[in-house]
């Protein structure tokens, strides 16, 4: 007996809903839960025309249902949802994920420390990488003792774009043969993300490339611990190939194109930059499900907040309970348990709340101004400006929030207070000033480094004890806060590559940098006794940033450099206020300035985790 033709269509349109599922599910979760969704409308819209219901097991029943109940179903399915308070109850952060990626590579220029590599997986993915781009003969480059196979890993963090800088991880193989990367080059490379499915390693397209000098673990930690001399990184040797798209993920419950487009445009009025003669909003509603998010140029280096604060945006937009809104708000920020959340919340409400927070800027407890004035520098007040330097100068648990704040900050005053923090005892507050100055566009108006090789060198006056700062991260940066720090070595220095350095005999005030190597020429430079003359030595006679590196740290053992040595002496995030100063521990601002170890490498913590639990507890 051959079927209606409705239920002939009803029962294709199963089939093809089917295929939809099948093939979803080697996309990613946002991408695969929008096609099956899109297919169970589409399931669902034909049922109900047709006149069926679909049971749980997709069988066809009553499919001459009353008219009415067709309509019901329409209804429901197309009925806008009821618009929440704060858009944070409707959705879900996406895109602030660490993402890691990996590749293997080589390394040539080694000064007869690499050698040959054994048979490996690693091997072969790199001779095909190499066939690939039309190296001649790669298995006899492998072998040569100026070469040595690493892999090579970055951690991509939220928010960056194609092009900005990241660096790379170095990290050597078991059962290699390379015995010391120091002076290596790292050939270029690609890196991927790699995830194993269904027992298969599966690759993303290439994220990032690069290339760039390879700084050794045993430059900057030293030690007889030989494993530190075949690890080590690629200062902002990386470059991002794509982007990384911030969104929020709304909640089934919310699921509708109409509030997907109010909760954009709500957004949009609060977060808004202007390019040229236009002015665009950060928020795109993509699909009823998801809304793609831009960055705002002001929270380009505090991405977590960027979120944290659009989730805190007012659903409806700036409506006509404003006021009271403020009111409640003012009420919390007075009591310090509450004024975090709520300086937040002021600070989504944008202009109408800077009475508020301003208000709060008088308070007596140190923890409830911190949170109004860092706000207010998010909304570009000047009136944060002083309450932020004063919490970074005295407070450790709030010194890396103050400094970030006042690096978004446009206006010379901004930078002027920066430039003065260089000026405490704190060597975590000063350079920790200092990088933000260097980031920010305007920052070699007051602090331009001088170009020594491959090295930045900075020398600050300041008016806090000398010491000399190292980076091992982000790109190589040496910086002398006071005078430039003297050298007086009794008798030589040994660095690696081949350097030798003494005092000149007739000159007291002089050191000479001469630099050996089998089979190239001997160099030699006559510098000043003191770190920029080092510094400035040791890339005359070809040296890198690890010799440079290498040499500062064996010159402070051997005591002939008399003032503090910090390694990444940065203000740490996420650090413990205690409101009661019996329970807090030291202030690492009153610590002298001592050699200083470069801390574990870890992964950062997303500050916007703890918020989110706590708003939707």
């Amino acid at each position: 007996m051959t079927k209606p033709a409705k239920l002939t269509r009803f029962h294709r349109t199963i089939s093809e809903t089917t295929r939809v599922f099948d093939c979803s599910t080697n996309h990613d979760t946002v991408a695969s839960n929008r096609l099956q969704r899109r297919a169970f409308v589409t399931l669902l819209i034909t049922a109900t025309l047709s006149g069926g219901l679909v049971s749980t097991g997709c069988n066809v029943m009553n499919p001459w249902k009353d008219k009415e109940d067709t309509n019901s179903n329409l209804d429901k399915l197309l009925k806008v949802p009821d618009m929440p308070d704060l858009v944070r109850q409707a959705v879900v952060p996406h895109g602030l994920t660490f993402v890691s990626v990996e590749g293997v590579a080589a390394i040539n220029r080694l000064a007869g420390t690499g050698g040959s590599v054994p048979p490996s997986g690693l091997r072969d993915e790199l001779i095909d990488e190499m066939k690939k781009h039309e190296v001649p003969d790669p298995n006899q480059f492998l072998e040569l003792p100026e070469t040595a196979l690493v892999r090579v890993q970055a951690i991509i963090p939220p928010g960056v774009r194609r092009g900005d800088p990241i660096d790379l991880r170095i990290i050597s193989p078991p059962q290699t043969s390379a015995t010391d990367l120091h002076g290596g080059w790292l050939m270029d490379t690609r890196l991927r993300q790699q995830q194993t499915l269904s027992g298969m390693v599966r690759r993303s397209d290439v994220l990032v490339v690069g290339t760039g000098q390879v700084f050794t673990r045993a430059d900057s930690e030293g030690g007889e611990d030989m494993s530190l001399k075949i690890e080590g990184v690629v200062l902002a040797g990386g470059r991002i190939q794509q982007d990384r798209k911030l969104g929020l993920v709304i909640r089934p419950e919310y699921q509708h194109v109409k509030l997907s487009a109010k909760l954009a445009e709500a957004i949009n009025q609060r977060f808004y930059y202007f390019d040229g003669a236009t002015r665009g909003g950060i928020a795109t509603a993509r699909e009823d499900d998801f809304i793609e998010i831009g960055v705002h140029p002001r929270y380009r280096r505090n991405i977590h907040r960027m979120m944290a604060v659009i989730g805190n945006v007012v659903a409806a937009g700036l409506a006509t309970d404003t006021q009271h809104r403020l009111i409640d708000l003012g009420k919390k920020m007075s009591e310090p348990t509450t004024a975090a959340d709520a300086a937040m919340q002021l600070e989504a409400l944008g202009e109408p709340a800077v009475p508020t927070l301003l208000e709060a800027l008088k308070n007596p407890d140190a923890e409830i101004r911190f949170y109004a004035a860092e706000a207010l520098a998010y909304l570009d007040r000047n009136e944060a400006i002083e309450p932020l330097e004063r919490a970074a100068a005295d407070q450790a648990a709030f010194r890396h929030s103050s400094l970030i704040a006042l690096e978004a900050m446009d206006g010379r005053a901004s930078l002027d207070a920066l430039q003065r923090l260089t000026n405490q005892i704190s060597i975590e507050t000063r350079y920790g000033a200092l990088r933000s100055i260097r980031r920010r566009p305007d920052g070699q108006v007051v602090m331009r480094p001088v170009k020594m090789g491959s090295v930045d060198f900075y020398n600050i006056a300041s008016e806090g004890p000398a010491f000399i700062a190292v980076s091992t991260a982000d790109r190589p940066e040496i910086a002398c806060f006071g005078e430039d720090a003297p050298i007086q070595i009794a008798d030589f220095l040994m660095g690696p590559g081949g350097l030798i350095v003494r005092p000149e005999k007739d000159d007291p005030t002089k050191i000479r940098v001469s630099r050996f190597r089998p089979g190239h020429e001997d160099k030699r430079a006559i510098v000043p006794a003191t770190v920029s003359g080092l510094i400035a030595g040791v890339g005359l006679t070809g040296g890198d940033y690890g010799a440079c590196v290498s040499l500062l740290r064996a010159a402070k053992s051997s005591q002939f450099i008399t003032c503090g040595l910090a390694i990444d002496p940065l203000p740490k995030a996420m650090r413990t206020y205690y409101r009661d100063d019996k329970l807090a521990p030291s202030d690492p601002a009153e610590l002298p300035p001592n050699n200083f170890t470069p801390a574990e490498p870890v992964e950062p913590e997303s500050p916007w985790w703890a918020w989110w639990k706590r708003a939707n507890a």
